[in-house]
Parts: structure tokens; sequence; C-alpha cells
């Protein structure tokens, strides 16, 4: 490399540092006082540098003498967010063939739940038990998939021992045993 290359090398680090320096202190930490020392790069310029940083008052996984961490917030499970959503569905009409967001049939509920949480499922019972990852009942967890009568009917785990599915014509969306039904198996999305 040239003098001269090595030298725009140089600056552009410099420079790249600073920006980013700046843009990191902009969105994280509070104004500095005004006490700053100017630093001047030869054929880059002078930049102000602050005689101490101050640290944020609380910013998540970060721990300041005198202050506990903050957590940092875990994403929510695709699998508790259709829970939710099936959830909010319960007392809707079970309509054959429906797929809500009004009115649902046992796979429909499940692929619209699923949908709410960015998720595209098969359309009906045994296409849906068809997919996803095998999870045993035993190892169910809130959201999973727990299909019935052979891969004939879908709801979803709402925990501890039921399920939340749209059962039959005249009967809306509802929470029931998960044990009322004979289990075909259970997935995972």
């Amino acid at each position: 490399m040239t003098t001269n290359a090595v030298k725009r090398h140089a600056q552009r680090a410099v420079a790249a540092g600073a920006v980013g320096a700046a843009t990191l202190g902009a969105f994280l930490l509070p104004a500095a006082p005004a006490s700053a020392q100017p630093v001047t790069i030869p054929g880059v310029g002078t930049f102000e540098v602050p005689n101490e940083i101050p640290l944020p008052q609380a910013a998540p996984g970060l721990e300041l003498p005198g202050q506990a961490p903050l957590p940092f917030a875990a994403p929510q499970r695709a699998g508790d967010i259709a829970l939710d959503a099936a959830l909010s569905k319960v007392g809707s009409p079970y309509v054959y063939g429906a797929a809500g967001p009004n009115s649902f049939d046992c796979s429909g509920l499940v692929q619209w739940s699923y949908r709410q949480a960015g998720l595209e499922l098969p359309r009906t019972s045994g296409a849906q038990l068809a997919s996803g990852t095998p999870v045993s009942v035993d190892d169910l967890q809130p959201g999973d998939l727990v299909s019935f009568y052979g891969g004939g009917h879908s709801g979803l785990y709402a925990g501890d021992g039921n399920i939340v599915h749209a059962s039959t014509s005249g009967t809306p969306v509802q929470v029931a045993p998960i044990s009322s039904m004979p289990i075909a198996g259970a997935r995972r999305f």
C-alpha cells in the first residue's frame, strides 16, 4: 500500500470511529458536561473528546454500582402468541370450513391463531399434524398443536391439561380438558 493509501485508510477508520461513537453517544448517553479536550488528527480534523463519559442511568443487562441490572425482554414464542390469539376467540361460533376472524372450525382456529404469530400453517387438521416438529404429550408447551381422533380434530394446548378448540356445530370456541378426546399426536411450530 502506498503512503497516501495508508493515510486515506487511517483517515476513514478514524472518521468512522468518531461518527460511530457520536451516534452511540446520542442514543445511549445523556448530555455530557461541556468539559472536553480537543484532539487534532493531522489531515483528518479536530474532535472534542470528553474528560469522562457518563454512563446511562439504566440499560438492559448493564449493572451499575448500587443498581440491579435491568433484564432483557425475551422475545415471545410463536406458540404463546398463537395461544393468546386463540383464547381471544373463546365464545366465537363454530362454522364448518371457517377460518376466522369471526367464526372457526377446529383447523381454521389453529391456522388463524398461528397466522397472528406470523406463521402459515396448513388448513386441515391432518395436514397440521403432518407438519411442525413432533412433541411428546408429556413435553407439551402452551401453544403446541394437539391432534385428536386420528388427526381429524385439532386444538392448541392451553396449559394445565387444557386445550382451546372449536369443537363442533352448535358449540362455540372453548377451553376443554385435553383428556376429553383421544390424542393422535402433538406438534410444535
